[in-house]
């Protein structure tokens, strides 16, 4: 079965098929560096990270552009408010977005363009829309004409005529027609300002996708993804920017993640339900959030609860617990000559396998890929518990679970943190009480270290220890 992506501009499933074969151009957008990332941040970026790392998995080279809004109304405000410029703002919160891509486990993008580094390139495009009829000016601020481009709506399947803009407060007078949009905004005084044919101003958001996507991925994409929040109006402004430019389409596959919830209630500044990374990365381990984000469909809404993030937590200890208890025993495991792995081992592994990159295929269906890997989790303890071990399939369990875990990433490794001095001699104080058969003092250690995070697990090949 080859890859098939819902494409948001068909509604339907297509096989995906990149211009160039092996070769993926995909851009996604990203955060307006006003503040911290919250939790409906974090699903796209997870979630597309998921998809660049599946693309090369099964053999693509990705070129993954993901921008960073560095300027516009929301960042002048911050700045106002913490007496401090833009650019200073943009740098404190693209340094905390990294810190928290990494808290998450995703990998870096390709390319971060920044709006500020891109500014001729803005200009440029937006003096070709004019140029072409598709842009006019009116006191400083320039306009996208949408009337003159047809396919005004077909990304988020709305008719110009039924948008309805014009029942709105305050229409700006200027417009030709209340559906246009902003490509140039004219500074106001005291605010951060570039120079243009225009007079002194900064862009709109739409054209910034528009014009970075042009400039590091060529006039046609492969997969333009983002939220579902984004399709209109700022997907949809994109395309009318972009086609009226070049004449091609802007992406051949469009993909777009559900809301986010929290105890299911839309999550907004009014409600004061918004819920920062760096906040839930102090509770929550990294794996347990990727889970979290990964055990629904992208294209369905997500509940965050109490309870959802407890079974994330239980299930991605399971996972460890048995990837942790092979890797034990494969350290303790004595060879005894069986050097092959059995038919039958290698068929399950096989069949765990191809389950997984079938409902990668489909859509990148993760919640059914996490269920193959349960099956692997089954298999691995079911080995476990035979009395005799044979290191080539305590291997290849290793080797499949690490093709399993390559895209989804809901094991981490064995954390390489030393112990300290006390707790070292904690483990030895009890693992002595073990041999006087001091059982209550062993318990009473156990406890101890439990609550400095250190789980110990007495196995039949020794004791072994980990971190929560």
């Amino acid at each position: 079965m080859a890859l098939q992506i819902y494409n948001t501009l068909n509604r339907s499933k297509e096989e995906f098929m990149p211009q160039e074969p092996g070769k993926v151009k995909m851009y996604v957008c990203g955060p307006t560096v006003y503040d911290y990332i919250h939790i409906g941040n974090a699903r796209p970026m997870i979630f597309f990270d998921v998809v660049r790392t599946y693309l090369e998995q099964i053999g693509n080279e990705v070129n993954y552009v993901v921008n960073f809004t560095d300027v516009d109304d929301k960042l002048i405000r911050k700045a106002e408010q913490l007496s401090s410029t833009v650019p200073e703002v943009a740098d404190k919160f693209i340094k905390a977005y990294f810190e928290d891509l990494e808290g998450l486990g995703i990998h870096k993008a390709t390319i971060n363009p920044r709006v500020t580094e891109n500014m001729d390139n803005i200009i440029a495009f937006i003096q070709e829309l004019e140029q072409n009829g598709f842009a006019y000016e009116k006191g400083g601020d320039v306009f996208y004409r949408t009337n003159k481009f047809p396919d005004y709506g077909k990304l988020s399947h709305q008719k110009l005529d039924e948008l309805q803009f014009g029942i709105r407060i305050n229409v700006d007078e200027r417009k030709e027609n209340p559906e246009d949009f902003v490509l140039w905004k004219a500074a106001k005084p005291g605010e951060i300002y570039w120079s243009s044919p225009w007079g002194d101003g900064r862009p709109g958001w739409h054209i910034e996708c528009s014009a970075m996507a042009r400039r590091y991925l060529g006039d046609t994409i492969d997969i333009h993804g983002g939220g579902q929040d984004l399709q209109f109006p700022h997907h949809e402004c994109e395309v009318a920017q972009s086609e009226a430019l070049t004449g091609k389409p802007l992406a051949n596959y469009w993909m777009h993640n559900g809301y986010i919830k929290i105890n299911n209630e839309k999550m907004s500044k009014s409600l004061g339900n918004g819920i920062l990374v760096k906040d839930l990365r102090k509770e929550f381990k990294k794996e347990a959030i990727r889970y979290f984000m990964l055990s629904t469909h992208y294209r369905n809404p997500l509940n965050f609860n109490a309870e959802t993030m407890d079974q994330a937590m239980n299930s991605v200890e399971r996972i460890a617990n048995a990837v942790g208890n092979l890797k034990h025993r494969l350290k303790t495991v004595t060879p005894d000559g069986h050097g092959q792995v059995r038919d039958e081992m290698k068929q399950k592994l096989d069949s765990i396998l191809k389950q997984y990159y079938e409902k990668m295929d489909d859509d990148f269906n993760t919640p059914d890929a996490i269920t193959a890997m349960f099956e692997w989790v089954n298999e691995a303890n079911l080995l476990l518990q035979e009395s005799v071990a044979n290191p080539e399939e305590l291997k290849a369990m290793l080797a499949a679970f690490d093709e399993l875990n390559a895209v989804l990433r809901l094991y981490a490794g064995e954390e390489a943190e030393l112990l300290d001095e006390e707790v070292e001699n904690l483990i030895a104080e009890r693992m002595e009480a073990r041999k006087d058969k001091n059982w209550s003092r062993a318990d009473e250690i156990r406890d101890l270290l439990a609550a400095q995070g250190i789980v110990l697990e007495d196995t039949a090949q020794g004791m072994r220890w980990r971190r929560k």
